[in-house]
C-alpha cells in the first residue's frame, strides 16, 4: 500500500492532548506577540537577533528583525496544520492496511502536532527572551537551552515511532 492514493481516508475528532497541546503552543506564541507589542516602544533600535550554540548573543540587529521569528512561527504552523490534516499522504510502512490505518495515522498526527506546538514554544521563548535582554532583564539562555530545544523537538518523534513499531 505505498501509494497514498489507495490509503483510506479515516475521520478522527482530535484528541484531548491534541487540544491541550494546541491551547499550549498558541498560547504562546500570542502571549510572545503580545509582551512584543506591548514593549515596542521601549525597545532600543539594536536588539538581539542570533544566539550561537551556548545561548550567547552572536549577533545584533533591528528591531524589526523581531517579527522574523514569529513569522516563521505563523509558517511552520500553517504548514503543520495541513500535516495533521491529511495524515494519509504521510510515510508510512508496507504493513498499513484498512484494520490500522486508523492508529497509524492517529500516532503520526500526535507527533505532527506536538512538534508544531513545540515550534510555537521555542519561538516563543527566543521573541520573549531577546525582548527581556533589549529591554536590560534577562540574561541570555544559556548553554541548557540548545540541549532541551533538540530534546523537546526529538523525544516525540523517537516515542512516536516506537508505537508505531508496535502496530500490527
Amino acid at each position: 500500500m505505498s501509494n497514498s492514493r489507495k490509503r483510506p481516508k479515516i475521520k478522527i475528532l482530535k484528541t484531548g492532548s491534541e487540544w491541550i497541546w494546541d491551547i499550549i503552543g498558541y498560547s504562546f506564541y500570542f502571549g510572545s506577540l503580545i509582551f512584543l507589542v506591548y514593549n515596542w516602544n521601549e525597545l532600543p533600535n539594536e536588539v538581539p537577533a542570533h544566539y550561537n550554540a551556548l545561548g550567547e548573543i552572536d549577533r545584533w540587529g533591528s528591531k524589526m528583525e523581531l517579527f522574523i521569528l514569529p513569522i516563521i512561527g505563523a509558517f511552520i504552523a500553517l504548514l503543520m496544520q495541513l500535516f495533521e490534516r491529511f495524515p494519509e499522504l504521510h510515510n508510512y510502512p508496507e504493513r498499513l492496511n484498512e484494520e490500522n490505518a486508523k492508529e497509524f495515522y492517529l500516532i503520526i498526527r500526535k507527533i505532527v502536532n506536538q512538534s508544531k506546538n513545540i515550534c510555537l514554544i521555542i519561538f516563543a521563548l527566543i521573541l520573549i527572551e531577546s525582548v527581556s535582554i533589549a529591554l536590560g532583564l534577562g540574561n541570555g539562555f544559556g548553554g541548557w537551552f540548545l540541549p532541551i530545544v533538540l530534546l523537546s523537538t526529538f523525544i516525540p518523534i523517537v516515542l512516536g515511532i516506537i508505537k508505531q513499531t508496535k502496530i500490527r
